[in-house]
């Protein structure tokens, strides 16, 4: 008989996404571990010319580098009057070391010249990876808007700055319960949850 996964190593070191990821993944039943528990520190280089090839590069790296399972998420806020940028690089967007506020302002820099409203989207792609380094994918977008100046304290990275469809809230504005209902990732998860639970042999949930 085959012995089933108690642990899922989230690959990341981001405290905003570990502790998402952490909400919305509660009700599997996993132990999730974050690289410093498991005393990983390694970046992975994002060289995909995709969210799934990024997604992909960082659960193989850490499911192979403690024979767990692991999973990634790789995602970008695409914006429409920018053709689609900062896209891929918009962890990168004023390099490698620049901050949360730094990265907004640059972006609101960059669509001065364009009149709003400046619709765009977050596009969140998921990577689960077993210790051999198959790789399962799922993909969602939240549509919504930039807005010019930020609004609310929770959340990270551009969440105070877009405003998601139909709320007239931005994702800083939401409760962290809130944001995990309508999120970008939290739609990944949703998607995901049958496949972990197919892949990883676990018990379907309670239906009560």
């Amino acid at each position: 008989m085959l012995r089933v996964p108690t642990k899922l190593l989230l690959a990341t070191g981001n405290p905003g996404k570990l502790r998402e990821l952490g909400a919305l993944l509660a009700e599997v039943g996993l132990e999730l571990l974050s690289p410093r528990q498991v005393g990983l520190n390694e970046q992975v280089e994002e060289t995909g010319q995709d969210y799934a090839e990024n997604a992909s590069l960082k659960a193989r790296a850490f499911a192979r580098a403690r024979g767990v399972w692991a999973l990634a998420d790789d995602t970008g806020l695409e914006v429409e009057a920018l053709s689609g940028a900062p896209g891929l690089r918009s962890s990168r967007l004023v390099g490698e070391d620049g901050g949360d506020a730094e990265r907004r302002a640059r972006l609101l820099e960059l669509l001065a010249p364009h009149p709003p409203p400046w619709p765009a989207r977050f596009r969140t792609c998921l990577a689960l990876a077993d210790p051999a380094g198959q790789v399962d994918l799922v993909h969602s977008i939240c549509p919504g808007e930039i807005v010019a100046e930020a609004r609310g304290t929770g959340g990270f990275g551009y969440d105070p700055i877009f405003q998601v469809m139909g709320t007239g809230k931005t994702l800083a504005e939401l409760t962290l319960e809130e944001k995990n209902l309508v999120s970008h990732r939290a739609q990944a998860v949703r998607s995901l949850l049958p496949v972990l639970r197919r892949r990883l042999g676990l018990p379907a949930p309670d239906p009560g």
